[in-house]
């Protein structure tokens, strides 16, 4: 079986060197190609004996490129493991960044030239990095790679250790932005993810929080794409756009004024507000791409969880059916959907026709929420800590007792 670098005690980079040179310079003639193959060889020799890496992977980039496409798979693989391998010989972790440029800029200049190979090179080159801003910068072109190579398929499950990245890389805000906005962009070609790319999107969102008008202005047309996003998703019914001053903003912005009204009406009011924002709006709904009829279903469920939530415990058939605006024989299959969107805990009463609430839903999930929820977690822990005091009371107690009848039987 050929091998790229041939079996001797010569350097593996400069084996590479003299071989994609060969191959490079083959179709010269030997009188062209020896001399220029003796250069390159010499070069590479004095940077190995210098130390000086960032010049030999130039050198080597330069050549390794030229036969991209003359040679197998494993071969290109093999080359470029031993490219890749030159961050390692240096300490100087500028000039580890500054190989690491000379390599992701000669792998993204053809993208759809065998596009999976590439992407292995650079997962293998990210791997043997340990400087954290260089894995992000390299993860960063990967995500390049792969939407321009149109192989984000390789790609997609690493999304789920974004948040372990994020606390190797250490990276601030504007690259986080950078990130997410990034994923999210990957994510919302794949209509079956469509759940994650808002998810990520509204963490690109979240980074803008205390930003001045200025850069919150960066976020206006992704503020309004999530907005459209929440609206759309036919599995998504609780999200804090409300809460993030990227999305409020819009608020009196006089392009998007208009979408934030919708998103409060999704979030905050019922079906009936959404279909007189319809009868005023429809035009502009068509051209976001928000079909009336998926709306009018998701502001129905969004409408029976806002009843459920109103603290009596019971909502009457008759109540559901006026505000859903649905016959009486639906009633009972829009609870149906509720349940199995487990948007709603309870139970149907059909004798009496009311529907029992277990457990009322939050159709909002904001910081007033999060306050509560931390108010009765609170609350819980000192509970605990009390039953716990009495136990160990009783225990002391019970323990003196029986040491007292342990004398009286002496």
């Amino acid at each position: 079986m050929a091998t790229v670098v041939p079996t001797s005690e010569e350097d593996a980079a400069l084996s590479v060197v003299r071989f994609a040179s060969e191959l490079a310079w083959a179709d010269a003639g030997p009188e062209v190609a020896e001399p220029q193959v003796s250069r390159l060889c010499v070069e590479a020799e004095e940077f190995i004996v210098m130390g000086k890496w960032l010049e030999l992977a130039s050198l080597m980039i330069t050549s390794a490129e030229l036969i991209f496409s003359k040679v197998s798979e494993k071969d290109i693989e093999s080359i470029f493991t031993i490219i890749c391998n030159l961050v390692t010989k240096t300490e100087n972790p500028d000039e580890v960044m500054e190989i690491v440029k000379v390599i992701t800029t000669k792998i993204l200049q053809q993208p759809n030239e065998k596009p999976a190979v590439r992407l292995k090179i650079m997962i293998s080159l990210y791997n043997l990095l340990e400087t954290p801003y260089c894995q992000f910068y390299v993860y960063m072109k990967l995500l390049n790679l792969a939407v321009d190579g149109k192989v984000t398929e390789h790609i997609i499950p690493s999304f789920n250790k974004i948040d372990n990245f994020l606390k190797d890389w250490k990276i601030g805000i504007p690259e986080q932005r950078e990130l997410f906005l990034a994923v999210s962009n990957i994510l919302k070609e794949n209509k079956s993810m469509s759940k994650d790319a808002f998810k990520f999107l509204t963490s690109y969102l979240a980074t803008f929080s205390g930003d001045d008008s200025h850069v919150l202005s960066e976020a206006k047309e992704e503020a309004a794409r999530a907005i459209v996003e929440f609206v759309r998703a036919p599995d998504v019914f609780q999200c804090d756009l409300l809460d993030l001053p990227a999305v409020t903003q819009l608020e009196k912005d006089a392009k998007y004024a208009l979408l934030y009204q919708l998103l409060k009406i999704f979030l905050t009011q019922r079906l009936d507000a959404y279909l007189d924002y319809h009868a005023a709006n429809s035009t502009l709904l068509k051209s976001y791409g928000l079909v009336h009829e998926e709306c009018i279903a998701k502001m129905r469920l969004l409408s029976l969880v806002d009843l459920s939530s109103d603290g009596s415990g019971q909502i009457p058939y008759e109540l559901i059916r006026d505000t859903l605006q649905i016959s009486d024989d639906e009633v009972e299959l829009w609870v149906v959907r509720g349940l199995t969107a487990n948007l709603i805990d309870c139970k149907m009463d059909q004798m009496n026709q009311v529907v029992v609430v277990s457990h009322p839903t939050e159709r909002v999930f904001g910081q007033h929420q999060w306050q509560a929820l931390r108010t009765e977690l609170v609350t819980w822990r000192g509970n605990i800590a009390n039953v716990i005091s009495t136990i160990q009371a009783n225990k002391i107690t019970e323990d003196g007792s029986q040491a007292a009848q342990g004398l009286v039987v002496r």
